[in-house]
């Protein structure tokens, strides 16, 4: 591993070298590829034009992450802002020098990417539901088939975008990001031939939430008596990084547990939530407009509370808590208050 480990090295370098003035880019685009992106930005917009990918968005996002987790604990990947400067690979020449940003710093094992992941299932998702709309609206032939490589090329660029990020951020080492974008397309398409998810009851949601917590956990404990101390990680990047201030609490495995069983769990009770059923979410759209506005409105300050990790414990609830109050607000707040606002005592029939 360590010659494989050396080649994500050099492209490291060539690119911080080669492609200094793209720092802020690559920034923002791994800024973009994370997942806080689908459930507080591209989650609201989809669930009021298209709901159906609006809830896949989610399952995809959040199995696909709990996948990568899990993943992660198994493979035991290194990442190249530590690996650089613990190996003895390079000896008796001196290491190599890898530049470090303030996204560098994550602090579970690398391999698979999640940023690659994410971003591979999430715009597998959004690609194929407009490549759908398209046959819907009965596109001519031609045009659906230039808006077909449209589309594929631009999956193309964001994929091939943000793994260059994370290889120029000393993140991730290139076969990880290739590994997580080839995951994410798999655990996409596998949801594509999923129908179940679009009726589970608010039971199934609570099972699914519970089964895949207990299972992480459970697997993290069993691991852990057989000796393995699956947060190495951590040690290594509170001993490594440049920054103290660049390493976050929620960058480890159990912060995005919690943030995605929270979501998982938001976004069931908001579908059931007693006065916004699925036959009541036919309405103007003129109303869709508004709940969109006001939902990213609203989670764009939900998205600013922040909290101490002084407590784990605590942090960790809090992160469930918070996840979970931004699908409920997004599905079942916003468009119940609004139809108060808009409809009055009638809002129940209109909703």
């Amino acid at each position: 591993m360590d010659l494989l480990h050396s080649w994500g090295v050099q492209l490291a370098v060539h690119l911080q070298t080669q492609y200094a003035e793209f720092k802020g880019l690559f920034s923002l685009v791994s800024e973009v590829a994370d997942l806080h992106t689908t459930f507080f930005f591209l989650f609201p917009i989809w669930f009021y034009l298209r709901r159906d990918v609006g809830i896949k968005l989610i399952w995809v996002a959040v199995i696909g992450d709990w996948l990568n987790l899990v993943l992660k604990w198994v493979l035991f990947g290194e990442r190249p802002y530590w690996w650089v400067q613990e190996t003895r690979f390079y000896r008796p020449e001196p290491n190599p020098v890898l530049l470090q940003f303030p996204l560098t710093c994550e602090t579970g094992p690398g391999s698979p990417s999640g940023h690659a992941m994410g971003a591979a299932g999430v715009w597998y998702v959004m690609i194929t539901a407009l490549l759908s709309l398209a046959k819907e609206n009965k596109c001519s032939p031609l045009l659906y088939r230039f808006l077909q490589i449209g589309l594929w090329m631009m999956l193309g660029l964001v994929l091939q975008l943000v793994c260059m990020s994370r290889v120029y951020l000393a993140a991730h080492f290139p076969h990880q990001v290739i590994a997580g974008a080839i995951t994410g397309l798999i655990v996409s398409e596998c949801f594509n031939r999923t129908q179940w998810i679009y009726s589970a009851s608010m039971k199934k949601y609570f099972y699914t939430t519970a089964f895949l917590t207990l299972f992480a956990v459970g697997f993290y404990l069993l691991l852990k008596a057989m000796g393995v101390d699956l947060l190495w990680t951590l040690e290594k990047a509170q001993k490594w990084c440049v920054r103290a201030e660049w390493v976050h609490l929620d960058s480890t495995p159990f912060a995005g547990l919690m943030r995605n069983m929270g979501t998982l769990f938001g976004l069931g009770l908001g579908l059931h939530y007693p006065l916004c059923t699925v036959t009541k979410m036919k309405t103007s759209g003129f109303f869709k407009t508004g709940c969109i506005v006001v939902s990213l409105s609203l989670l764009r300050f939900l998205s600013e509370w922040g909290f101490s990790s002084e407590n784990h414990g605590m942090f960790y609830l809090l992160s469930f808590i918070k996840s979970a109050a931004a699908l409920f607000l997004s599905t079942a707040l916003v468009p119940v208050a609004l139809s108060w606002i808009v409809f009055g005592k009638n809002s129940e029939k209109n909703l």
